[in-house]
This record gives C-alpha cells, structure tokens and sequence, in this order.
C-alpha cells in the first residue's frame, strides 16, 4: 500500500527514469507528464550566471508550465545543473562531446545542483535546491574510451556524460553529497514539504 494521501495524484512536471524510480521507490502515487518548454531560451532570457540558480528557475518553469493543466493538484518540477567552477555544462550531443566533457572533468571536482519546486495552481509553493561535489579520477585515453564502449548511448542523456547508478561509477573517486541530489530530484526536502501538507502518511 502507498503513502500517498492527496485528493488527486501527485504530477511529475519530468519523463526522467531517475525522478520516477525515486517517487515510485518512497511510495507515493504520481503522474509524470513532460513539461514542454523552452530550458534554453529561458536560461538566456533569464541572463542568470549561478548554476544553482538557473537549476532552481528551471524547475519552476517546469512545476508552473504543468500546473495550468492540472488544477488543484502538486506538480514537481525538477532540474539539475553541472559546474565545474562557473562553467556550465548541458547533455553532450554525440559520442566526441561525451569524450571532451569527461576529459575536462577527469582529475577535478564538480558540483550537481539539483533543484525542485512544487506548484499548485500557477503558484509556486514549495522550492530546495540540494548540492552535491563529486570527485573524477584521472584517466588515460584508454580509459575513456573504454568507459564510453561500455556505457554506450547512455552517455547523450545525462550532463557530464555519465550515470552514477549506471558503469558511470567507475569514473569516481570520491562523492560528497546524498544519493538522491545526485540522481536529480533532492527527495528528502520534497518529502517534509508533502509530511507538512499532510499529503503523506508518514
């Protein structure tokens, strides 16, 4: 039996595997419908530098753009961003892209900044934004391309170029931050918003 005690389900504003597997993991009844907007116009527009906060203003968009066709109902909206300083990395378009991002992280430490806001009617009602710092061995070429064989078209979906839950744990040698910051969606604020909306059973 779920936790889930809303009126209604609650909507996932995201098509992420990830974001599903958690919410679908913690018990609770959901929806996951795409939020169909532009992320890198609104970033442009937006002419904000700090990857936090371009994580947690893509989030919001997502929550809000949902909530309109979903009254009276929570929407998640989520979203993660890569730094590696100031610098700013999205999904790598092809295996070559894949290959230069990692070379620019191995050896380094990066932050993901993984964002989530809940909207209800337009209206954002709940927001966090989680960090963690993760730590790249250096590797040979061999390496790499080693790393990108096995891992294969996986690597075009996430930023960064990898997956920790996937054969991207073998590029790491030392993570700091929550399991959940990692895989996109900062689960433990979201749930203490939903417990204190007593939307939870627990």
């Amino acid at each position: 039996m779920g936790v889930w005690r809303g009126k209604s389900p609650l909507i996932l504003a995201s098509q992420s595997s990830a974001r599903k597997m958690l919410l679908a993991n913690a018990g609770l009844e959901f929806e996951a419908v795409t939020a169909d907007i532009d992320e890198r116009g609104i970033q442009a527009e937006s002419r904000l530098s700090h990857p936090r906060e371009i994580a947690l203003l893509l989030a919001r968009e997502k929550a809000k753009a949902v909530s309109s066709g979903y009254p009276g109902s929570y929407v998640v909206g989520a979203d993660q961003t890569l730094a590696l300083g100031n610098r700013l990395f999205n999904k790598p378009a092809g295996r070559m892209q894949a290959l230069a991002q990692l070379r620019d992280l191995a050896g380094k430490s990066h932050e993901l900044n993984s964002a989530v806001a809940v909207a209800r009617d337009g209206r954002i009602v709940f927001e966090d934004v989680s960090v963690a710092r993760m730590t790249m061995r250096e590797m040979t070429e061999a390496e790499l391309s080693a790393y990108l064989d096995a891992a294969g078209d996986a690597v075009t979906t996430s930023v960064g170029a990898y997956q920790l839950e996937g054969v991207g744990i073998h590029l790491f040698e030392q993570i700091e931050g929550d399991h959940f910051t990692i895989l996109g969606l900062p689960l433990l604020p979201l749930l203490a918003f939903l417990r204190h909306e007593r939307l939870v059973a627990v």
